[in-house]
């Protein structure tokens, strides 16, 4: 009899999905999702080109029907061992309800929808953001809030209204600290299945995304603080990729609910440095 297949599903197609792909899913089946089915066929061609099975999906992650869709394409195809949630957009991107319901709800939307069928010795790795670490500190209650609120009640919460969150870049700042303590929430729940999730806090990682970003009305900040921080660079996609393999793999067995800052040292900077606000 033939082992099942095991599945990686990949949400957003992008170079640090792709990355850390490479890391884990050899001899499995990947399953590449992309809101854009260009996006998710160029990487697709890319890993099938480099040895690996794959397969692509479109997704929109605002949507729950989406998501579920998603979620029963991936079982179709085996046990679903892996989860990298590498979708979102950026502050020059979108506008704040835009990025609360992509990147806040969406992010608990595919916690809670794969957090169902993720196998046992299963891991999920969500990308968050240094942002998250730049905000300053929330109550116990918002944080509280922030993790449990059911994931269709979360858009609702009063501290996240208009009034409350005014520009793209607090709405981005307060999802990524929200993806972080959702993650939280839901290791427990994961670990009920014998499953791991974290979430990895990238800094300023080179890929078309943060190309636009230093090239838009918030680039002069961003080459501050690659001047600025301790390592003197932006990081590569590769760079993620190795910490999603420990993550993901055996030897980080012990890691669930956990956050990796990876940043060069810019939240270092910001708080107690160079880069600290005047």
């Amino acid at each position: 009899m033939m082992p099942p297949t095991n599945v990686i599903v990949v949400i957003g197609a992008g170079s640090i999905g792709q990355a850390i792909a490479r890391r884990v899913s050899a001899g499995k089946r990947v399953l590449l999702a992309d809101l854009r089915p260009e996006n998710a066929a160029a990487a697709a061609k890319v890993l099938s080109e480099a040895g690996f099975e794959v397969g692509t999906a479109t997704v929109d992650v605002s949507s729950r029907a989406s998501v579920h869709a998603l979620v029963e394409q991936a079982t179709a195809l085996g046990e679903v061992t892996g989860v990298i949630h590498a979708a979102g957009v950026s502050p020059t991107q979108a506008s704040p309800a835009t990025i609360l319901k992509v990147d806040l709800y969406g992010t608990a939307l595919v916690l809670e929808e794969f957090g169902s069928v993720i196998a046992r010795g299963g891991a999920g790795v969500v990308i968050a953001s240094q942002s998250g670490h730049r905000l300053g500190a929330l109550t116990a209650e918002q944080n509280k809030l922030l993790a449990l609120t059911p994931t269709e009640e979360l858009l609702a919460l009063p501290m996240l209204q208009p009034d409350k969150i005014t520009d793209s870049l607090h709405a981005y700042q307060i999802s990524k600290r929200g993806n972080s303590l959702r993650v939280m929430a839901e290791a427990i729940r994961w670990g009920k299945r014998g499953a791991r999730v974290n979430t990895i806090s990238p800094g300023i990682i080179i890929t078309p995304l943060a190309k636009d970003e230093l090239n838009g009305p918030r680039g002069a900040g961003y080459k501050r603080m690659i001047e600025l921080c301790p390592a003197g660079r932006a990081g590569t996609p590769d760079e993620v990729g190795n910490v999603g393999a420990l993550l993901m793999g055996a030897d980080g067995a012990f890691i669930t609910g956990s956050d990796f800052l990876m940043d060069g040292g810019v939240t270092a900077a910001y708080w107690f440095g160079e880069l600290a606000p005047k």
